[in-house]
């Protein structure tokens, strides 16, 4: 069972959202703003964040900023809307995934579900490509000699593209192995990825060494 806060200022969106996790056995804490979902966060360690946008004060973007300052846990971000004001924005300040609402509550637990399996890879190897270490056990990577805090899904990536170097990867295949979505979804969850990634682990994110962009086709990763 997992342990999730739900952020959500809408009472009735909120109440029915916890009814419902809790009945597919999942662990549900509350809040209605974004000040309360910060402390909630802070005392309860929660194992994932389920985080609406549109909350009064504190708003879901400085929420998440905040969220992702402090570590790896796993958010997923509700938007009322899929337009690329919300979605970049929340993409951007470091969530792992959204969902649009109305959210229907099987969608929501199987983004969950994915997001959660992200943390449970292992393959039980290390990876040494120049001065980037991956240690596929530890989920551990280092950087020039210094360790490097990913989320879930930065792992998941990292995993998934490092296995096969010189690989073309496409954002759909991405999609599919990385968030687990099996239709098609969007890409520009592959790219705010890449970007948070780059900033991470290359030297210079412009010029990138390890995640190479393949223009009009996706990713591979390097050196080859």
């Amino acid at each position: 069972m997992a342990s999730i806060l739900l952020i959500e200022d809408d009472p009735l969106v909120r109440r029915g959202m916890e009814l419902a996790l809790n009945r597919l056995g999942h662990g549900v804490r509350t809040t209605c703003t974004g000040e309360e979902g910060l402390q909630e966060f802070r005392s309860s360690t929660p194992d994932l964040v389920v985080l609406d946008l549109m909350l009064p004060g504190i708003d879901g973007f400085e929420v998440c900023r905040q969220i992702r300052a402090g570590g790896d846990v796993p958010v997923i971000m509700l938007t009322a809307r899929g337009d690329d004001f919300d979605v970049v924005g929340g993409l951007a300040a470091g969530a792992d995934d959204y969902v649009v609402k109305p959210a229907q509550p099987t969608v929501l637990d199987a983004r969950i579900r994915a997001v959660l399996r992200r943390t449970a890879i292992a393959s039980g190897d290390v990876r040494v490509h120049d001065e980037l270490r991956i240690d596929t056990t530890g989920l551990t990577v280092t950087a020039r000699g210094r360790p490097v805090s990913l989320t879930a899904t930065e792992m998941r990536f990292l995993l998934t593209v490092s296995r096969a170097p010189g690989r073309v990867f496409s954002r759909e295949q991405l999609l599919r192995e990385v968030w687990e979505h099996d239709y098609l979804g969007d890409s520009r969850l592959v790219d705010n990825c890449v970007q948070r990634l780059r900033a991470k682990i290359e030297t210079d994110p412009a010029a990138p060494r390890y995640v190479q962009t393949v223009r009009g086709f996706g990713y591979r990763f390097g050196p080859v």
